[in-house]
């Protein structure tokens, strides 16, 4: 499924619930059935700085596809990775690259977190696209 996809789906998805109690608790349901990353891979370089909580990233490029696999102390937080994983995992670097991240504003991720949850989302979007960047081949 192509980036624009997955993330209409999700757009779709969160307008299904009527107030951000809901879609809290959806995250951390998403949260629960993340890809984890492996525990020796839990070293600072893979830490996502900026975040509130703990926050380890990780990628590989297998068949020219970016797979993603993260882990947090924090379930709002791992529930946050879901999404993006969702969205970018398994996909090309060159269309990671080329994604907009529209979708966060859609379902108003970003205005319902707090300030520093906030800038975590910023900042895991940012090593996404920078991993997307060290893997790309065109």
């Amino acid at each position: 499924m192509r980036i624009l996809e997955v993330q209409n789906e999700i757009v779709d998805e969160f307008s299904l619930f009527e107030d951000w109690m809901q879609r809290y608790e959806y995250m951390i349901e998403l949260g629960k059935s993340i890809d984890l990353i492996e525990p020796s891979k839990k070293i600072d370089s893979n830490l996502i700085k900026g975040c509130q909580s703990k926050l380890w990233l990780d990628a590989e490029l297998k068949d020219d596809k970016l797979i993603f696999k993260a882990d947090s102390e924090a379930i709002i937080t791992k529930g946050i990775a879901a999404v993006l994983l969702r969205v970018f995992s398994n996909q090309t670097p060159k269309d990671i690259l080329d994604a907009n991240i529209d979708f966060i504003d859609k379902i108003g991720l970003k205005e319902h977190l707090s300030p520093t949850r906030a800038n975590g989302l910023v900042s895991m979007l940012k090593q996404i696209k920078y991993y997307a960047l060290v893997y790309n081949k065109s």
